[in-house]
């Protein structure tokens, strides 16, 4: 059922263990299991799709027609910095289009890309309750999740530049 045998990628989902038990069996409990696979793993990739359908005795188009369906959930890996834009009403008239804008001319991605290296995945997203920072985005990392308000385009410009600096200082150790 796995694309690798499940034998094979045992170990690799050995972290999904205790979610398959616990919601494994659980009626209507397929949603939270991706959610936990995927704050697991960072996405959902195929092999995780056959393994769970292997534990659970869904069917792997069952699991891909919830995983497509829902936005929340990510069939590819992110970059180490989730940038997560807010395009709400608020974020809207105060130039999130301006600051999309700049994201994309300095990083050279689009809405739900990732930079060549890694480094950043934007995702413009509904909204993210801080109206009165419009606008305003959220970058989200291995090191926690910071809120950026009252954005501008030099000011979105300096603070990925300042966090890709940093990535570039981690990576030479």
């Amino acid at each position: 059922m796995c694309e690798k045998s499940c034998k094979g990628v045992e170990a690799d989902f050995a972290a999904l263990a205790p979610v398959l038990e616990k919601y494994g069996g659980v009626k209507g409990g397929l949603i939270t299991i991706l959610q936990k696979t995927q704050d697991i793993y960072g996405y959902l990739s195929i092999d995780a799709i056959h393994y769970i359908a292997a534990k659970t005795g869904i069917k792997p188009a069952k699991i891909y027609g919830v995983a497509t369906f829902y936005t929340q959930f990510r069939l590819k890996p992110i970059g180490k910095n989730l940038i997560m834009l807010c395009k709400g009403t608020a974020c809207h008239v105060n130039g999130a289009d301006l600051i999309e804008e700049a994201i994309t001319e300095h990083l050279g991605i689009s809405d739900g890309e990732t930079t060549s290296d890694g480094v950043f995945t934007l995702n413009n997203v509904a909204c993210l309750g801080c109206c009165s920072l419009a606008p305003v985005m959220m970058v989200k990392s291995a090191d926690g999740e910071e809120t950026f308000g009252n954005l501008t385009k030099a000011g979105v410009t300096a603070i990925l530049k300042e966090i890709g600096d940093r990535e570039k200082e981690v990576a030479a150790g």
